[in-house]
């Protein structure tokens, strides 16, 4: 297998994300992580499969409920034959948002590593597009 044909199954997982979230999904975007893949988003992180599926049961339910999720990747990187770091940038939309505001805006990293022939989730770390740094500077 070519990296052109993993490149396009790892960008994929990006639109496995948007569409598990699109249904309030937890268990298909849990399946996208292998059983010992860590999830870091602000303030949380889930050890293992089990854990982000608990983690997004409960966020569809609570303050994700209603929203959608855009996530494109920037870049593809091998490391391995059977590992990659996939680079995209997206964000969270609310209830009757048509673009990304830049309070919801992110960049992330996703690990990728193949098991058993599927390309999945290692770990997914994200962080706000903004620069925090200057944000709080213009407020104050």
């Amino acid at each position: 297998m070519s990296f052109d044909s993993d490149a396009a199954a790892i960008a994929a997982l990006t639109q496995k994300m948007v569409a598990g979230w699109a249904y309030g999904d937890a268990d298909t975007i849990a399946n996208l992580f292998v059983e010992d893949g860590t999830l870091i988003l602000a303030g949380t992180f889930c050890n293992g499969r089990e854990e982000v599926r608990d983690y997004f049961t409960k966020a569809f339910e609570g303050k994700y409920k209603g929203t959608q999720v855009t996530g494109k990747p920037i870049s593809i990187r091998p490391l391995g034959p059977d590992a990659a770091i996939l680079l995209s940038h997206g964000g969270v939309l609310e209830a009757g948002e048509t673009e990304v505001s830049e309070a919801g805006a992110i960049r992330a990293s996703w690990l990728v590593v193949r098991r058993e022939g599927e390309w999945r989730l290692a770990a997914y770390q994200n962080t706000p597009r903004h620069d925090v740094y200057e944000t709080a500077k213009r407020a104050a």
